[in-house]
């Protein structure tokens, strides 16, 4: 199934970005576009005439009629500016006899709205969006204001000058391109700021959450020279001459903490080098990931589920008016969850008429992967969270615990919910150590490197497993966000490494 993972668009710097605006995003239903397609308006700007030659007709004649409409921007750009000069050349003269002095008894300072001739000095007719000002008043309720309060000011000072051009640099009509690269003024709005805000929240009850119920947190290495996911999303680096990865998954160091400390958890940042770029993607993402002993696969999805439900229950209480400005349809979920097996779920698309291969309504067979398009779709229908689990031994990780009952599966387990899709992965883990070394041989992996882990069934073992959940798509959920972008502070993705 699909692995976990994750820009503030629309009016700057306030709102997230439109579905459609998102020149990266490719819905998972959809093919993803080819390089010679993936042409920014930055790009095609400085292209030279054979680049452009390049360039299939119906995409150039597309850039080309971009770029017309770019530069009457610019244009009509330069214009506003040299007559907004003119008009500020005289409201300076103007301003430059009005003189407000501060009085010494005032209030400390607080956030207001400027009247009366506090609007008509220098700095005040030179005022820009993203300015920092301090201001003195008395603070007042006020129904007509938001949050019911309003500052009466009775004097103010500039303290840092935000220049006319930030009205250009972030604009209604910015692009997805221009807003990514601007992210670091995005997240200044109100609707970015609040998202980060709430992301803070859900972070600390996830912790408060495993600490109640008795964990210790670790700090696993992100620096790693084993795979864990299959070499294929690999990020490759040279660590002081030897090879070595970013991590995919802190899991097998985390499996190493049980006989130490018992059940124990980490919240740490996960790479998958996947070329995927849709809407539930990244390269880089924070991963909360368990590992608990002395337990059984049903004990494993009875965590998953504690876990999911009572986070939301714990930032639904702790969210408040921030929580409502974000996602006021926010609901407690509902337990039991759904439990199908893969079995189940490929009998439901058949059903449903939900194939592998829609232009030849082609089903899915034991064995197939269930993609991203078909399995939202899926759990969309169903509309309500779905443990899905049991899934056939050749798609999952070689450390995963096949069942006792039926050898062709494991005891895995992926969390679906409606709008997201997938949010946790887990498993039973190996704990066997001749069954560990006989996945090595099957799937071609030399041990060596793996020794440590293979230690853990050596040296005093018990059966035991873990899960994985993507931070970024869990706050997707919670917080009614289409976009995983929209919950990163600066995300990573193909394409994307700046700022």
């Amino acid at each position: 199934m699909a692995t976990p993972g994750g820009i503030d668009a629309g009016v700057p710097p306030n709102a997230a970005v439109p579905d459609a605006a998102v020149s990266a995003a490719v819905d998972p239903a959809e093919p993803p576009a080819t390089d010679a397609l993936a042409v920014t308006l930055e790009e095609f700007l400085v292209m030279d005439d054979a680049a452009r030659g390049a360039l299939p007709k119906a995409r150039l004649k597309k850039m080309l009629k971009t770029e017309q409409g770019h530069k009457k921007k610019l244009a009509k750009a330069a214009e506003m500016a040299a007559r907004a000069a003119e008009e500020s050349a005289a409201r300076a003269e103007r301003a430059a006899a009005v003189v407000l002095e501060m009085d010494a008894s005032l209030p400390p300072p607080r956030t207001a709205v400027l009247t009366g001739t506090q609007c008509q000095t220098t700095d005040a007719i030179n005022l820009h969006r993203e300015s920092a000002v301090t201001l003195w008043g008395t603070l007042s309720s006020d129904v007509r204001a938001k949050g019911g309060l309003e500052l009466r000011t009775d004097y103010w000072e500039l303290v840092g000058r935000s220049p006319a051009e930030i009205e250009e640099v972030l604009s209604h009509d910015s692009g997805p391109d221009i807003l990514l690269r601007q992210r670091h003024l995005v997240v200044r709005g109100t609707r970015a700021s609040s998202i980060l805000r709430m992301r803070s929240i859900i972070t600390q009850c996830f912790r408060e959450h495993l600490f109640d119920r008795g964990y210790v947190e670790l700090t696993p290495p992100t620096l790693v020279n084993t795979m864990c996911e299959g070499g294929s999303t690999l990020f490759h680096l040279d660590y002081f001459g030897e090879p070595a990865y970013l991590t995919q998954s802190s899991q097998m160091y985390l499996e190493t903490g049980i006989p130490a400390v018992g059940d124990c958890f980490c919240l740490l940042p996960s790479y998958r080098a996947e070329k995927s770029s849709t809407r539930r993607h990244l390269a880089e993402f924070h991963h909360l990931e368990a590992e608990c002993p002395f337990i059984t696969f049903e004990d494993l999805l009875d965590r998953v589920e504690d876990l999911v439900v009572d986070v939301v229950d714990r930032v639904m209480a702790r969210g408040g008016a921030l929580l409502a400005s974000v996602n006021p349809g926010l609901a407690r979920m509902r337990r039991p969850f759904k439990r199908m097996t893969y079995r189940d779920a490929l009998t439901y698309c058949r059903e449903h008429l939900i194939y592998k291969d829609e232009e030849t309504s082609t089903h899915f067979e034991f064995g197939d992967d269930i993609p991203e398009g078909p399995e939202r779709k899926m759990t969309d229908q169903i509309g309500e969270p779905i443990l899905l689990h049991r899934f056939p031994a050749a798609l999952k990780s070689f450390y995963m615990q096949k069942c006792d009952d039926d050898r062709e599966v494991t005891e895995s387990v992926d969390l679906l919910v409606p709008g997201v899709g997938e949010v946790v992965g887990g498993s039973m883990r190996m704990w066997k150590e001749e069954e560990l070394a006989a996945a090595y041989e099957r799937e071609k992996m030399d041990p060596a490197p793996y020794y440590w882990y293979t230690d853990q069934r050596k040296y005093g073992t018990c059966p035991h497993g873990g899960y994985g959940l993507g931070l970024e798509r869990f706050v997707c959920f919670v917080l009614g966000i289409h976009h995983i972008r929209d919950a990163c502070l600066y995300p990573r993705y193909r394409g994307r490494i700046e700022p």
